[in-house]
């Protein structure tokens, strides 16, 4: 079990998964079966229903394109040789922030180099004893220019600094520790309850094959009677009667087990996915706080050059962490429908 837990205020009002319903009474029809098995389908053991089947599911957070309401479908991965779980996706664009957080951190830092090098060629050149034999107000004027190369090297040389302690370092030292620990334990958690629900759906799936071989062998058992073929007795009838009875509660078992099992995935799987997007949230609100920053002392330094920041700081203004995740889940969402109960 995960060793954190994420409080939310939110509430979802899925009965199919927070009040699980227990599985209806067995029936060996076979046309009943049938319907049943058209309404809803198991992929990769997690159960969806088919289109039509049933009632159309709500969203949980309506109109925000939350994690928690797009990633329920695995998807196959870019071979597609395997499946890949919605959840994955998720951790993938955790880990894909943090690589270009780092990115970022190292973009700034070459600047910081840019503007070290030219600060210190400017203040080599304000020392040039070229022209230095002008005299008069010319002169005066060229000792004049020449000064203005070194106090633009001091303001290019604070410029470089500020950088370094308030944007390189803060994009670079951003959730440093036990991030990808943090996330490991999201994903183990998640595919552990995967696993047991593989575990539930084999159960049922060896139930059924079990209830199917005991409703045959009583509908053996009671043909060879009737037509009398056979020495079976009455009590022999009873007996198989029984045994079948005894495996339709067994599958009935099994189905609730397993429904328990995809509803506690169901939870988590929205807890966490929730926990995840206020993560990217957090990021993406702290990249810009840093990134307006930059522009700000850009500003400061070179008055002269406004106008190349000022589109930067057009778009930074605008930078909408809700925006940016709709695009992104409208390009890697898994899909929509949410899992429901198995019937029996």
């Amino acid at each position: 079990m995960m060793e954190a837990s994420f409080d939310t205020e939110e509430s979802f009002d899925d009965p199919s998964c927070l009040a699980p319903q227990p599985p209806g009474s067995v029936s060996p029809a076979r046309r009943q079966i049938r319907e049943v098995k058209e309404t809803k389908i198991t992929i990769n053991c997690v159960t969806f229903p088919l289109p039509g089947g049933s009632p159309e599911q709500q969203l949980l957070k309506p109109n925000e394109w939350s994690y928690c309401d797009y990633f329920w479908t695995d998807k196959k991965d870019p071979q597609g040789t395997t499946s890949v779980a919605g959840f994955e996706v998720l951790l993938q664009k955790q880990l894909k922030g943090k690589q270009m957080q780092k990115e970022m951190s190292e973009f700034i830092h070459e600047r910081i180099k840019i503007e070290e090098e030219y600060a210190k060629n400017l203040s080599k050149l304000s020392l040039s004893p070229l022209a230095a034999q002008d005299e008069g107000t010319l002169g005066e004027a060229w000792t004049q220019l020449k000064k203005s190369l070194h106090d633009e090297a001091e303001v290019h040389l604070k410029f470089s600094n500020k950088l370094h302690s308030e944007v390189e370092k803060p994009l670079l030292t951003f959730r440093c520790d036990n991030f990808k620990k943090d996330l490991k334990k999201y994903d183990h958690h998640i595919a552990d309850l995967r696993k047991q629900l593989a575990s539930r759906y084999a159960s049922v799936e060896k139930s059924r094959r079990a209830l199917a071989d005991r409703q045959k062998d009583l509908e053996v058992k009671t043909q060879q009677l009737e037509i009398k073929i056979s020495n079976k007795t009455e009590e022999d009838i009873k007996k198989a009667r029984r045994k079948s009875t005894q495996a339709g509660d067994d599958l009935m078992r099994c189905v609730d087990l397993y429904n328990q099992t995809q509803c506690k995935w169901f939870e988590e799987m929205v807890t966490t996915s929730m926990e995840l997007e206020k993560l990217e949230v957090e990021r993406i609100e702290w990249i810009q706080q840093h990134l307006r920053q930059y522009t700000t002392l850009r500003h400061e330094t070179d008055m002269f050059n406004q106008s190349t920041v000022e589109p930067v700081d057009k778009l930074l203004q605008n930078v909408d962490p809700g925006r940016d995740r709709e695009l992104w889940v409208k390009e890697n969402n898994t899909g929509d429908v949410r899992p429901v109960d198995m019937d029996i």
